[in-house]
């Protein structure tokens, strides 16, 4: 029975995808102007290349920082909730922060917070 179901919702998932592509292909404008592709900033156009190499350690900033900021939405729904559960909550939580603690402590010993 509940495979049934599942092999439903994929079949229907494909299919609304398949005809919202479709869809826009066939309704959609078709004009291309070589002007579209260049980059350009606020309307402003660029000098020189594009493809200018990042430094790694922006990306590894910005992962760390979405990681834990998202982490730390977690937290709200626990303190709407911390006194329907009681103790248990609180060991929970707990744990939850003492993992945090360690991953930014992990990432502060390899520095990943430090801009070099």
């Amino acid at each position: 029975m509940y495979f049934i179901l599942f092999i439903t919702v994929i079949l229907t998932a494909v299919v609304l995808v398949v005809g919202a592509y479709v869809v826009a292909k066939l309704v959609g404008p078709r004009s291309y102007n070589p002007v579209k592709g260049q980059p350009f900033e606020c309307g402003i156009p660029t000098r020189g290349t594009s493809w200018l190499p990042m430094h790694v350690g922006y990306y590894l900033f910005a992962i760390l920082f979405l990681m834990f900021d998202i982490e730390t939405v977690f937290l709200y729904p626990w303190a709407v909730a911390v006194k329907q559960f009681g103790p248990m909550a609180l060991c929970s939580i707990g744990f939850f922060l003492l993992v945090l603690v360690f991953g930014l402590a992990y990432a502060w010993r390899k520095g990943a917070l430090e801009w070099k």
